[in-house]
């Protein structure tokens, strides 16, 4: 029986983020423990229940993931990495073995050190360097020589929110099955592109990237394959690999080699037309568009986006702006119920809510960690709601509902996502029954889609700064579109392939 080793590294660093990412934030799952972990939309278990299904022998070792955050504590990282290693060897004693699976994010850093993804293949190659080595990667990975260097082959998720992770991690494993009972070798290309894109300006659900990945799904049909994907980088990691690419998995270097070339013409070609999935503003447009449509009877709730500071695609959550902006608007005090607002990363503040529900307390909370672009912001206010060790997150997180004049402000000890409408309902707050909700997020998920009435993305200030060019990149590679708009591209020139 065919023999595989199995495991998952998922984090997106942001590097404008100065929060450094320590175990604290992270889950952590060893072993055979992983089996009582697997989930609908995960891609450790598209990869582990594909594989089950089929005659090989799974061997899980390490699965650690957190919330997008700051770069990762070096210290940390390496002893992941040694643990991954001593769980190789143990099974390396009991038997060869004969290929690697892993569900990796793709842009995930160690702070001191740079892209995780390279030295944790590194380490893995240099143990077992004939096993043949399959990824699932996010849709914003960013690729480097390292990273291409030591695959064999690659599928990156196609939709944005991401609700294809499993369908990914199932077909990383299923070039794994291909190479191990066909027992032929794939061949990978690969073409950087200098291109990057606001995370909201890659949604899948409207163009240029909706036909994009139609296209994707129309190669991966070719019998010879295997997987086509788009990655198109992580526009708030500061580093030399900075862009967009494109990955073809196939039976033969021709045909990869021509897919990956047309593919990386047809994105290029439309790099003009990224925008936004739904109505972007600025802050003090976006809430007169909104205070006018629920004076002229608009159907509610309106959902607002803070998303220059959103947690899930590696913020502080800690920024205070856009609060600032609701809690002084006197438009706000003639809402009939709330703003409802999530929320604030700052675990004292938080806890200092603890055992106050129903009583007025006086608050500094917000800007603990990005004191760049916000400042803390003192209030009195009355606690609502507090839930311990919260655990809808990937680690638990206390969490706190504090009236602040007619805004409902949740606040997380936990540097937390608000994905979901969980976040607001285990507080006692429905959304569905407020005028407006502000989530720290960029597209909506399907989730809080379900509920929103209108949807209206605020571009405010943090870690994830949907305004590109107004960035301070230093380390990006130059030219890049859109930060030099007469950046020229040829894809046979960039393309990168097997020998």
């Amino acid at each position: 029986m065919k023999r595989v080793i199995v495991a998952s590294f998922q984090h997106e660093s942001n590097g404008f983020n100065p929060i450094v990412t320590g175990k604290e934030n992270f889950r952590v799952i060893y072993g055979t423990d992983v089996y009582s972990h697997l989930k609908a939309n995960c891609p450790f278990s598209g990869i582990i229940e594909t594989l089950q299904n089929a005659d090989v022998e799974v061997l899980p070792t390490v699965f650690a993931g957190a919330v997008p955050n700051g770069e990762i504590d070096d210290l940390f990282f390496y002893e992941l990495i040694s643990e991954l290693m001593k769980r190789i060897e143990f099974a390396k004693e009991e038997g060869p073995i004969d290929s690697v699976t892993l569900a990796l994010h793709g842009s995930m850093r160690v702070k001191g050190v740079g892209a995780a993804e390279g030295t944790i293949l590194t380490k893995i190659k240099d143990a077992l360097p004939t096993a043949p080595v399959f990824v699932s990667l996010d849709m914003h990975a960013t690729i480097t020589d390292e990273l291409y260097r030591l695959i064999d082959g690659v599928a990156a998720y196609k939709t944005a929110p991401h609700i294809d992770r499993n369908e990914t991690g199932a077909l990383a494993a299923s070039m794994t099955l291909k190479a191990l009972h066909q027992e032929v070798e794939p061949f990978t290309s690969w073409i950087p592109i200098p291109l990057l894109v606001a995370g909201e300006q890659s949604a899948t659900t409207v163009e240029p990237m909706a036909s994009l990945v139609s296209t994707l799904i129309d190669v991966e049909a070719k019998a010879d394959v295997w997987a086509a994907s788009y990655v198109m980088g992580f526009p708030w990691a500061d580093t030399p690999d900075s862009r967009a690419g494109v990955m073809v998995t196939a039976a033969t270097k021709k045909t990869a080699d021509e897919e990956a070339v047309r593919l990386a013409r047809l994105l290029w070609e439309r790099r003009g037309e990224f925008a936004f999935e739904t109505e972007a503003y600025e802050e003090a447009e976006a809430l007169d568009l909104v205070f006018e449509a629920i004076a002229n009877g608009a159907d509610t709730p309106i959902y607002l986006s803070d998303s220059g500071d959103n947690p899930t695609a590696g913020s502080s959550g800690d920024c205070t702006g856009f609060l600032r902006r609701l809690i002084s608007d006197q438009r706000v005090e003639q809402l009939n119920k709330p703003v409802l607002y999530g929320g604030i990363y700052d675990p004292e503040a938080t806890r200092r809510c603890r055992g106050q529900v129903g009583e007025k307390i006086t608050l500094t909370f917000g800007a603990s960690f990005d004191q760049v672009t916000s400042s803390p912001l003192t209030a009195t206010g009355l606690v609502k709601g507090y839930v311990s060790d919260w655990q809808g997150s990937l680690v638990p997180s206390d969490l706190a509902l504090i009236q602040i004049g007619n805004v409902d402000v949740v606040l997380a000890s936990g540097h937390i996502g608000f994905t979901g409408t969980d976040v607001f309902e285990d507080l006692g707050a429905d959304p569905a029954e407020r005028p407006i909700v502000v989530c720290k997020l960029g597209y909506l998920t399907p989730e809080h889609k379900a509920h929103a009435k209108r949807s209206i993305l605020v571009l405010t200030k943090g870690s994830t700064n949907e305004d590109l060019p107004s960035l301070p990149y230093k380390h990006v590679p130059r030219p890049l579109y859109p930060l030099d708009s007469d950046t020229e591209f040829s894809p046979e020139d960039w393309l990168k392939s097997p020998f």
